[in-house]
């Protein structure tokens, strides 16, 4: 029997023999996965880990997105291969306007960061929340809002029963023509048939998937060899274990001393 359980992807069956439990410790920063499952003793809390060194892999892989769009990286590969010498008229980066949905942990520092960078930027969240140099909406008016004014939108949002599929064919028309989606959360957040469709239509420029509704992705799926797709194997921010262990060991800490510990799961939104 144990008293504390560090978890990830476990097997069904752990909880039923683990009686004695007080706190359970996801090793990633998502988890629906956990919140799925049948057997998770719902009076024990569940603790995510926070940031561990996510948040600045998050804003790397962002970065890269966001200065690629910007200075038309893209154009300039396809002008290479059409033998074509075709510079591009230079353009101010608080003329590229970035949208974020999601401004907790990881969706807050990539917007802030942006922000910083120079980039006009605007977040979205469900309940409303301040960051620096971030145009913050929240709400349904709020996500439409910030979906029209986006060149590029960049996603973080927790898997719950309220974003599942969130960015459906409708929500994905509000988006700006030849606009740029990168998916950095949960594959299903993201309508993939109205997604192929969007790209197939010219309506979207491009993609940018870690995750996946299915995972690994089937070799038989369109994703792979789309053009406008550009695809990752859910690596845009890994949990470092000697950050994590050490994150895990000080909580248990705390909770053995009866302090307060960050990261507790509010099962009722499911983040």
């Amino acid at each position: 029997m144990c008293d504390y359980a560090v978890v990830w992807r476990p097997p069904a069956r752990l909880f039923e023999r683990q009686h004695r439990l007080k706190a359970l410790f996801s090793l990633g920063a998502g988890v629906d996965g956990l919140l799925a499952m049948p057997s998770l003793p719902r009076e024990v809390p569940l603790v995510r880990m926070e940031d561990c060194g996510m948040a600045a892999q998050m804003i790397e892989y962002a970065l890269y997105i966001a200065l690629r769009r910007f200075r038309r990286f893209p154009e300039y590969r396809q002008a290479q291969a059409q033998l074509r010498w075709a510079p591009q008229p230079l353009r101010l980066r608080s003329e590229f306007r970035i949208g974020v949905l999601g401004l907790g942990v990881l969706g807050g520092a990539v917007a802030r960061t942006l922000a910083d960078f120079g980039f006009s930027v605007a977040g979205w969240s469900r309940s409303a929340r301040s960051v620096p140099g971030v145009h913050c909406e929240h709400g349904p008016g709020g996500l439409d809002a910030v979906l029209a004014r986006s060149r590029l939108l960049l996603v973080f949002l927790p898997l719950t029963d309220a974003t599942r599929g969130l960015l459906d064919r409708v929500r994905l028309a509000r988006l700006p023509a030849g606009a740029v989606l990168a998916n950095l959360s949960r594959g299903e957040v993201l309508d993939e048939v109205a997604l192929l469709e969007a790209l197939d239509a010219g309506s979207l420029a491009e993609a940018h998937l870690d995750v996946f509704a299915q995972e690994p992705l089937p070799p038989d799926h369109p994703f792979w060899r789309h053009p406008r797709v550009r695809m990752t194997p859910h690596v845009a921010a890994l949990t470092p274990h000697a950050v994590a262990c050490r994150q895990v060991a000080d909580k248990i800490r705390q909770l053995e001393a009866g302090a307060p510990v960050g990261g507790v799961v509010d099962r009722a939104r499911g983040y």
